[in-house]
Order: structure tokens, then C-alpha cells, then sequence
């Protein structure tokens, strides 16, 4: 890929933005920039991934063919009148920000656009991410093309309509939590039987990578999964009668929603 990509932030998610592209080979460390506000981020990107890295937002959006937008929803206001000067008209702007729609991006830049909103997850960091992308209607097919290697170079990547992004951070911006607190709960429950506490965290943390793999794998239903490993009258089907009389459906669905809720929410609030 022969363009300059930029980062407006240096943090998490930015970093394995940035490490994915570079292990894929779509880009070279020559090719991409980035910023962050404090001196330890600068030299951390430097010494990881030998890229330019700088305070300056205006040099890194005034270069850049495809400029990141990696920074918190509430520094959009501080942020864009910052930089919307320095970029160009075909600049490709992806936003990674939780709430912050195409249209309030667009207004705060105050002029036509070529702007994806994308919505990874922190698996991102180990190369697993779950990402949407939705463009606004400026953005070319080869310009989403070309968003869609960037993001499969981190994990997998699907288009969607705006309208989904909100169910989207429900389901996997967010849901990673969700898995780490069942992770934790299982292993809980084997250090109550006796298992030394960071081998049922393996158990644990490897059966539930197992259990995604099969489902995305056999391209078999959740249920039919499930039901294979219950034997009549076994182990397995006595934890699933008492995780359903517990309500564990109910507490996931009602959880997730409310999280989708709070980001429908964020996303009526202004951008300044």
C-alpha cells in the first residue's frame, strides 16, 4: 500500500492498529505517524515499531493519506479544529471513537469529507480483533477497500450500516469484558475446588478460545455445540440446568442492551 498513514493518538488501540499493519506488510515503519501528548508514548512508539512519532497533530494530519483518528470521544472538540485545516481533500479520516457519529465528525470538520467510522475491539492487541466499518458517502470503494486490509491485518472485518454500530459495541466493542468477568468466574469456581489459581485460568481462558473456534470453524449453531457436549444425565447438562434456572441468558441480553442503550446514548450527545 503506498500511502502515509497517520494516528491523532498513540495509545492501545492505536499501537495494535499500528503493529498489525506493520507484521501484514501493507506499510513500512516509514510510511506512518504518529502523535501522543506525553514523551513516554513517543519514544514507546518509536523503540516498538521505529515510526515517526511527534506532539504535533497538524504535521501528522497535513501528511497523511489515511489519518486515525485514535483518541477519546471527549478530545474530538480539542482535537478536530486542531487538524481540520491541515487536511487534505482526498485524506481518507477513519474515527475508532465509541459515540461520535459520521454526522457530528463531518460537522465538526465543517467541510466535505472522506470519513469511516470504525468500531475494533481490544483483541485487536493479540491480533484477533472483531471490526465494523461504515463510510459516509464520500468515501470510494477502493478507499474501503483499502480500510478493509488495514483492518484485517488486526483481526476480522465486516461492513455495516451506521444504524448497527451501537449493537455492534454491544456484541464486541464491548463484550470482551463481558468474557474476561466469565473467565474469571470459572476459574473462581476451580481455585474453590482446589486448582492452583493460574492453572484454571489456562483451563479456563483455553476452553472458552476452543468453544469460538468450533463455533466459527463448524459453522454449526451455539446450540447444537452445546448440545453435543451434554450427555444425558452427565456433568455438563447439570451445569447448563443450573446456569438457565440462574438466568445467565437473561443477565448477558439484559447487559448487553443496556451497553448498547448507553452507547445510542453517547451518540446524541454534540461533538462540542
Amino acid at each position: 500500500m503506498n500511502k502515509k498513514i497517520g494516528f491523532i493518538g498513540g495509545g492501545n488501540m492505536a499501537s495494535a492498529i499500528i503493529g498489525g499493519i506493520l507484521r501484514s506488510g501493507l506499510a513500512s515503519p516509514e510510511q506512518i505517524i504518529a502523535t501522543a501528548k506525553t514523551e513516554e508514548t513517543l519514544h514507546s512508539l518509536r523503540e516498538r515499531f521505529d515510526i515517526c512519532a511527534t506532539f504535533d497533530n497538524s504535521v501528522a494530519a497535513s501528511q497523511s493519506d489515511i489519518l486515525f483518528l485514535a483518541v477519546k470521544p471527549y478530545l474530538f472538540s480539542e482535537i478536530i479544529p486542531e487538524i481540520k485545516d491541515s487536511i487534505r481533500p482526498e485524506t481518507l479520516i477513519i474515527s475508532i471513537a465509541a459515540g461520535q457519529t459520521l454526522h457530528h465528525i463531518e460537522s465538526a470538520f465543517e467541510k466535505e469529507i472522506h470519513l469511516i467510522r470504525a468500531m475494533p475491539n481490544t483483541p485487536a492487541l493479540v491480533g484477533e480483533a472483531m471490526s465494523a466499518l461504515c463510510a459516509n458517502q464520500n468515501v470510494t470503494e477502493s478507499e474501503l477497500e483499502e480500510t478493509f486490509l488495514l483492518f484485517q491485518s488486526f483481526g476480522k472485518c465486516q461492513v455495516v450500516s451506521e444504524s448497527m454500530i451501537d449493537t455492534v459495541i454491544g456484541v464486541s466493542g464491548s463484550s470482551p469484558a463481558y468474557v474476561y468477568l466469565f473467565i474469571e468466574a470459572m476459574a473462581d469456581a476451580a481455585v474453590a475446588d482446589g486448582m492452583p489459581r493460574t492453572q484454571a485460568y489456562q483451563f479456563a481462558a483455553q476452553s472458552v478460545l476452543g468453544a469460538a473456534k468450533m463455533v466459527l470453524d463448524t459453522d454449526l449453531h451455539p446450540g447444537v455445540l452445546k448440545d453435543a457436549v451434554c450427555s444425558p444425565g452427565g456433568t455438563t447438562i447439570e451445569a447448563v440446568a443450573m446456569l438457565e434456572q440462574l438466568g445467565l441468558r437473561n443477565a448477558v441480553i439484559t447487559a448487553q442492551r443496556a451497553c448498547v442503550k448507553k452507547s445510542k446514548d453517547m451518540s446524541r450527545q454534540p461533538t462540542s
